[in-house]
């Protein structure tokens, strides 16, 4: 074996001008050695380093080349930080050198939170073809529909045909399923060229039930001290936790360097126990910073108890990471939009107030007390941008947990949808829409996962438990109702069907009026300037007020509810500049969108909001004559109500 050269990752198979390199962790073991498969090497031991790692340059080896460890003699595994699987998690490793790639992408810069609109799609149903190549080719018009950065969920290396990704068990491998890693790299590299962004929801709290090898290697890389519901904790912070946690932070630096991702989606950070000095969250922000080497980069995350210290910066006690999901949103325009609040909805009512509160403070609960959970939940978010909080209407989760995987837009009348679409685009907090959703998707997207047989019903038993605990679908005969997991059929069925662009234009067109107007009028620009108020008109109805300076101050006026008719309007936000008077701009009863077209929300005798619909307003000068008319349709309305008062104290 020739001397090891300067690595790009801590473990793992590398090419070398003399060969491959080859470094692992395994405690305990006394041989590690390399096993050629198709064709490939003889086996070679690698030397022990004298802390706990094995390693060695094996020449004559080079990129395709397949591979497998062989532990004190016995067994054959792959790498657990193997780039690719070509045959699957139980299947050999492949070396793979992301030098070969030839980038296009130099003049790139990355991305920073504010002002991005996230698409969240999942490469295998994006397309029909489910692949990085056909993905690509829709990067052009999701940027003309004015997205800016996509969320792909988790690609790394699971078992079976078909799966969400969150069973992942080879970090390091994008998944055979959707091409080669070149494709991957491909994929980003004209999504950059479009001007679309690129993030990977990674999941770091647990492992997948099949296809793991790491315990062989390393008992360390688990725990059993901090409670897990998806399976054994990750050692982030006991005894032997240094070398797991460099496994980790050169997987999320991994991906921004060889991958020239723009940042990460950690997925339920809440089940990362950390107790070390440095969180590992705070670690991982850290990492994929030094990795993206000046670009800009957006690291966010689901966190279920809505934990603020996740996005506050380092030095005052946080994470550091940009953005955290907004479930109160969700769960907000869910209730509002459907009438539905069971299961973990029950602590929402759709009410205005939500609404002005989401538009104002982002989370709803921020440590009062959650009754369905039956404890505080959240923390005080007050310091935080609006731009951190992640808003959504859909995302693959919530989709699915429709029981029949229909889209909203589906379970609600047209006008509250189209209403909570304007809410999720223009308020302060970044959006995120699933894929499809901007043209109202006709397609389902179940929970879908291909497992081996034992595996399967466990599955599937899981989530007839977790559907249970909505009333509706607490049944009998829920286990033969619901989508099978695990049939090829409902994964198929989850494939977009991009007729549904034009079969629903007008869906269309107002996801990209409303992301026209979000991204040219500064003043729903997310900033730090930004300034927004609100206010109840109604049960369902409010206004949110966007502070820009006279002229430029912008109204949305909602109403979930009937139409709403106010005479007296003592709510200064309603108050247009001086010399003014409030104009629409928008609505989302356009009849572009399908709807019956906008009378004048403020008419000369008060206020009618229509019921189930959005409108944007925007100053506009009051002419002369129409000054004068307006005058004296006050004083005539004044006089009328002199003359009122004047008969009832007669009698």
């Amino acid at each position: 074996m020739a001397m090891r050269t300067r690595r790009r990752l801590p473990v793992g198979a590398e090419v070398v001008p003399d060969g491959v390199d080859f470094r692992v962790w395994a405690p305990g073991r006394r041989t590690v050695e390399v096993v050629g498969e198709d064709d490939g090497p003889p086996t070679a031991a690698l030397a022990p380093e004298g802390n706990e790692y094995f390693s060695g340059t094996i020449p004559g080896l080079a990129a395709g080349d397949r591979y497998r460890y062989r532990l004190d003699g016995e067994g054959s595994f792959p790498d657990p930080a193997a780039r690719y699987q070509p045959a699957g998690p139980h299947g050999p490793s492949a070396v793979v050198d992301p030098a070969a790639f030839a980038w296009t992408d130099a003049g790139w810069r990355g991305v920073s939170l504010p002002g991005q609109v996230i698409y969240e799609l999942h490469v295998g149903t994006f397309t029909r073809e489910g692949t990085w190549a056909a993905a690509a080719r829709e990067l052009p018009e999701l940027a003309a529909a004015g997205f800016t950065l996509v969320e792909v969920m988790p690609v790394a290396e699971f078992p079976g045909r078909f799966g969400w990704g969150y069973d992942g068990v080879n970090l390091f491998a994008p998944t055979r399923l959707y091409g080669t890693p070149d494709d991957f790299r491909e994929f980003v590299d004209r999504a950059h060229a479009a001007g679309l962004g690129v993030i990977l929801d990674v999941v770091y709290n647990h492992f997948g039930p099949d296809g793991n090898y790491l315990s062989h290697f390393a008992p360390a890389y688990f725990t059993d001290r901090h409670e897990n519901e998806w399976g054994c904790g990750i050692n982030f912070d006991g005894p032997d936790a240094d070398p797991v946690r460099e496994y980790y932070l050169a997987n999320a630096g991994y991906w921004v360097d060889e991958f020239h991702l723009d940042g990460l989606r950690i997925d339920a950070s809440q089940a990362i126990v950390d107790q070390s000095p440095e969180h590992i969250l705070a670690a991982i922000g850290r990492r994929v910073r030094e990795a993206a080497g000046g670009r800009g980069t957006v690291v966010v995350s689901e966190n279920e108890p809505q934990e603020a210290r996740v996005v506050r910066p380092v030095g005052a006690g946080g994470y550091g990471l940009d953005g955290l999901w907004n479930e109160d949103f969700h769960h907000s325009a869910m209730v509002a939009m459907t009438g539905r609040n069971e299961a973990y909805y029950t602590d929402h009512a759709g009410a205005a107030q939500e609404f002005v509160s989401a538009a104002k403070y982002g989370f709803l609960f921020q440590g009062q007390r959650y009754s369905w959970q039956e404890k505080r939940r959240g923390a005080p978010a007050f310091d935080l941008p609006g731009w951190a909080f992640i808003n959504y209407v859909q995302n693959h989760d919530q989709v699915a947990n429709s029981a029949r995987g229909i889209r909203c837009h589906q379970l609600s009348s047209p006008g509250r949808y189209k209403a909570a679409t304007a809410c999720l685009l223009l308020f302060p907090g970044t959006p995120m829409l699933f894929q499809g959703q901007e043209f109202a998707a006709s397609t389902p997207f179940f929970y879908f996962a291909d497992h081996r047989p034992e595996l399967r019903e466990r599955v599937r038993s899981g989530r007839v438990e977790f559907m249970s605990q909505f009333r509706s679908m607490d049944r009998p005969d829920l286990s033969a109702w619901l989508p099978d997991p695990a049939d090829p059929a409902s994964f198929e069925r989850c494939k977009l069907d991009f007729a549904d662009r034009v079969n629903n234009a007008g869906y269309y067109q107002m996801h990209k009026d409303l992301l026209r107007l979000r991204r040219e009028d500064q003043v729903f620009r997310p900033g730090p300037g930004q300034r927004v108020d609100g206010a109840v008109l109604g049960p369902r109805a409010f206004v949110i007020r966007y502070f820009a300076g006279g002229h430029a101050d912008r109204l949305v006026l909602v109403n979930f509810g009937t139409d709403l008719y106010r005479d007296q309007a003592p709510e200064p936000l309603l108050a247009p500049p001086a010399g003014c008077r409030w104009g629409v701009i928008w609505s989302s009863e356009d009849r572009a969108y399908g709807g019956n077209g906008t009378p004048p929300p403020e008419a000369a005798d008060g206020w009618r909001v229509m019921g189930e619909a959005a409108v944007v307003m925007a100053p506009e000068p009051v002419p002369p004559a129409d000054a004068k008319a307006v005058r004296a349709r006050a004083e005539e309305r004044a006089a009328d109500r002199r003359r009122r008062e004047r008969v009832r104290m007669s009698e």
